[in-house]
């Protein structure tokens, strides 16, 4: 008789050993893999929420089908506790494991608002945008010139949301004493700028920062990836170029960068000075001669007058030989990489076409002709003004 019982005792326990066992595994299956979310979302988790609201939240939107399961796995991975306020993008078919990750990751919102300071050429604004969760695309709320317009008061609202994304671009041409002097006004970060870094060496690009980041920092984030993009592209460059170091070829950049804003010239333009300095011709380019004048501290708003491009300045390439003593603005990449792998070609002109590119020439008189053409363009311009 107590054979039986055990016998049956055992049958039911490893009956029910297999069924939790089934039981854990659909768990795990549901856990790790697509969730039912139809169209991403972007899910708010707020100061002092915990995993069950957040699970509840989950359940009402269509992210999870099992709270319960969202939960579990959430403790069992030793995640349950780390939960980071902050607003997440969360895109369709998520998983819940992949939710869990990151709603108790770096804590950085990866959707909602942002605020993205942009330090441009000819000035400085402030963009304030909302990300649609469906389409990923940004949509433009407010904008407005700190120094020009003022800040509005409906950007209060926006600065201290404590979940807003914040970021700082650098346009491709700016110069160092640009950026300085934008950076200490950007009302997220903290710390003075004591000094104007060497002139080519902060990368242009958009950053991504912490509310009360310091400036100094940012900075040195920016020299460092500079310094690194410069030395890699370095290493790339091609044979028979007249550069004696990797400071020269930033140089070389910085004017390229100054002169055409459209990325496909950029090693055209760059292949015409190299020309030039190969048949010891001078550069003759105005941006630099502009540089000698305003040293990169804002825009020279007119034109240049014939004492100017005479006067004997290091920085004025139609009376000195070769390159400048140093970069007249901060290069992007696209600009150091066609200063250092340049088009072979055979030109030694271009001039302003009309529609914000350039035409190349060989030979003066063939410039000459497109000179023409571009002064009839602005002759016509300025009579439709």
């Amino acid at each position: 008789m107590w054979k039986h019982v055990v016998a049956n005792f055992l049958t039911v326990a490893i009956l029910g050993l297999l069924a939790l066992a089934a039981i854990v595994g659909w768990g795990k299956t549901q856990f790790n893999g697509p969730g039912p979310l139809a169209e991403a979302i972007c899910l708010k988790v707020e100061k002092g929420s915990n995993l069950r609201r957040v699970a509840d939240d989950l359940a009402e939107r269509g992210a999870v089908a099992w709270p319960y399961i969202f939960k579990v796995g959430a403790d069992y991975s030793g995640r349950a506790n780390d939960l980071k306020a902050g607003s997440y993008l969360i895109g369709a078919g998520a998983s819940m494991e992949a939710i869990v990750g990151a709603i108790t990751g770096t804590g950085q919102s990866t959707c909602g608002t942002e605020i993205n300071y942009r330090i441009g050429v000819n000035g400085a604004d402030v963009l304030v945008s909302e990300l649609d969760p469906a389409t990923q695309k940004l949509t433009e709320v407010l904008k407005f010139d700190p120094v020009a317009d003022g800040v509005p008061t409906d950007y209060a609202k926006y600065a201290e949301d404590g979940d807003v994304r914040l970021k700082v671009t650098l346009a491709e041409g700016v110069t160092s004493w640009q950026v300085v002097d934008a950076l200490s006004r950007v009302d997220f970060l903290t710390g003075d700028l004591k000094d104007v870094p060497e002139e080519g060496t902060l990368a242009p690009q958009q950053y991504e920062v912490t509310r009360g980041a310091v400036r100094a920092d940012l900075v040195s984030e920016m020299i460092a990836i500079q310094a690194a993009t410069l030395a890699e592209l370095w290493e790339k460059r091609a044979e028979g170029l007249p550069y004696k170091t990797p400071e020269e070829a930033l140089v070389m950049a910085s004017i390229v960068e100054k002169e055409t804003g459209v990325p496909g010239e950029r090693a055209r333009v760059a292949s015409v000075f190299l020309n030039r300095l190969e048949q010891g011709m001078k550069l003759q380019t105005d941006p630099t001669v502009i540089y000698g004048l305003t040293k990169g501290q804002g825009v020279l708003g007119r034109g240049l007058r014939q004492s100017e491009l005479r006067s004997n300045t290091p920085y004025n390439t139609y009376v000195i030989d070769g390159l400048p003593p140093g970069p007249i603005a901060n290069p992007g990449r696209s600009a150091i990489e066609a200063a250092l792998n340049p088009d072979k070609t055979e030109y030694l002109f271009f001039v302003a076409d009309g529609t914000g590119g350039h035409v190349f020439a060989e030979t003066l008189a063939e410039h000459n002709k497109n000179v023409e053409k571009w002064r009839a363009i602005e002759a016509q311009q300025d009579s439709g003004n």
